[in-house]
């Protein structure tokens, strides 16, 4: 059977967003043989893109969705996915495929498919997990939502880039998802960070610390991928934006309010975050979040010296 052949119809790919997580799933993509159209808001970069990479570069977003079989949109904000949606409209044919896999607002990627539907373009939402390292390795967990067929179709494409893909419902569905997902690791990280800064005054070493959690009940994400490598090291550099965090969070609390379920702690935790957002300023990595924490204790976590 030909690589084709394996890919059913979806063989052409654009791809609107070639940032972070972006350029190693494009990047994916063209290692498993698909054809891939790289688009990005920095042109240069895309062009770097296919220059590095492979696949070719398009100058704006219609030019690269013109004779996709599927366009993957991974962008910052649902309103950015809205623009790009717009900018592409004369492109956007019958029978193509609308793969949105940013971190969005789950209310408007409906409000987007339903907008669609008429026009016999489909749609489902496919937001990421896993970071950078796993976008590289094509280790992804990915969260879909959509119609099961759609879902189906898309199935060669995401497997290039991730391993663990779970269908949890209609289209919006995976992006809750994500957000809720994003609203336990947040909260993971605020209280981890606490907990280190705490123990630190007591006089406990929090490298240390952070093995002791790693054995024991207190383990979670940041206890194993974000502490040493980004907070105690001092690099904050773990490649997530602070501002998308908070955002995610946000997102996270909306759908909280459009099912009427009262959270009170995920909404200190949006407030906590937002807040860091203020304080540490744009451009921050999100693992900076613990700076916001050593600024309120007046200390720095590894070195025990106080926090300007």
């Amino acid at each position: 059977m030909s690589g084709a052949a394996e890919r059913g119809t979806l063989r052409r790919i654009a791809f609107i967003g070639i940032g972070n997580m972006g350029w190693p799933m494009a990047a994916r993509l063209v290692g498993a043989g698909f054809d891939v159209v790289a688009c990005d808001v920095a042109a240069e970069r895309s062009a770097r893109f296919a220059a590095e990479v492979g696949g070719t570069a398009a100058a704006d977003a219609a030019t690269a969705a013109r004779g996709a079989d599927a366009v993957i949109t991974i962008l910052p904000t649902s309103k950015h996915v809205g623009q790009a949606i717009e900018a592409m409209d004369d492109a956007l044919a019958p029978g193509m495929l609308l793969i949105e896999m940013s971190s969005g607002v789950p209310t408007a990627t409906r409000g987007f498919a339903e907008a669609l539907a008429p026009r016999g373009v489909a749609m489902i939402d496919a937001p990421v997990s896993g970071g950078v390292p796993r976008a590289r390795s094509g280790e992804l967990a990915i969260m879909l939502g959509g119609a099961a067929a759609d879902v189906a179709r898309a199935d060669a494409v995401l497997r290039a880039m991730g391993n663990a893909l779970t269908h949890v419902g209609g289209i919006g569905a995976g992006q809750a998802m994500k957000a809720l997902n994003n609203l336990m690791g947040a909260a993971g990280f605020l209280i981890g960070v606490e907990a280190l800064l705490i123990g630190q005054r007591f006089g406990l070493d929090p490298a240390q610390m952070v093995d002791v959690l790693n054995n024991s009940t207190g383990m979670n994400n940041s206890t194993q991928k974000k502490f040493k490598q980004f907070v105690l090291s001092r690099r904050f550099d773990a490649g997530f934006g602070l501002e998308l965090m908070a955002k995610d969070v946000s997102v996270a609390l909306e759908v909280a309010r459009e099912t009427a379920t009262p959270a009170p702690f995920a909404a200190l935790c949006r407030e906590m975050w937002a807040s860091a957002v203020g304080l540490l300023g744009p451009g921050m990595d999100h693992t900076a979040m613990a700076q916001f924490s050593e600024k309120l204790v007046g200390e720095t976590l590894g070195g025990g010296n106080r926090a300007s």
